[in-house]
């Protein structure tokens, strides 16, 4: 077996795996959504808790820039420290600011995209503006449904994400 045949099988054994995984997150997240936000959310705090440490703790050993070593470590033992005494409440107010920035973000491509098929480029793009604006705000005044959709779109677009790359392994 020559060297580019070993690439080309470890390449393909990370994607599988990678599609497994992200396959079975995606369906944890379909059927468990909140203990499955919950789980990641306290990897994350404890991530970026020990990042914080690390970062601090770096200093000692390069003190080149070092004030932005203490700032950014200070703010990520911070962060993580929030995170894991408050593992439910956090992936509640990250999904509810993600979904509130969607919202102004579809209501202002809407816009844009209305103003666009008035200057000339076809009603599509006006119905598309028109659509993009009502779902934003759907986004922002009903932000449950919202987050619903977002998590429900995420965890389809991971376990699509992960047959595709099982796929594409093999082919």
């Amino acid at each position: 077996m020559s060297y580019t045949e070993n690439e080309n099988t470890t390449s393909r054994q990370v994607m599988v795996l990678g599609g497994i995984a992200s396959v079975i997150f995606g369906i944890l997240l379909l059927t468990w959504p909140g203990a499955t936000l919950s789980a990641i959310m306290l990897l994350v705090g404890l991530w970026w808790l020990i990042q914080g440490i690390f970062m601090i703790f770096s200093i000692f050993i390069d003190r080149s820039k070092g004030g932005w070593k203490l700032i950014g470590g200070a703010i990520g033992i911070l962060a993580g420290i929030l995170v894991l005494q408050h593992p439910l409440l956090i992936p509640m107010i990250g999904t509810i600011t993600l979904t509130l920035v969607l919202g102004i973000m579809g209501i202002s491509m809407g816009i844009l995209a209305v103003i666009a098929a008035l200057a000339g480029d076809g009603w599509g793009t006006g119905v598309l503006g028109i659509v993009s604006i009502a779902i934003g705000l759907l986004f922002i005044f009903n932000v449950w449904v919202g987050a619903v959709v977002l998590v429900w779109g995420t965890a389809i677009l991971m376990i699509i994400s992960g047959i595709s790359g099982i796929f594409w392994a093999y082919r």
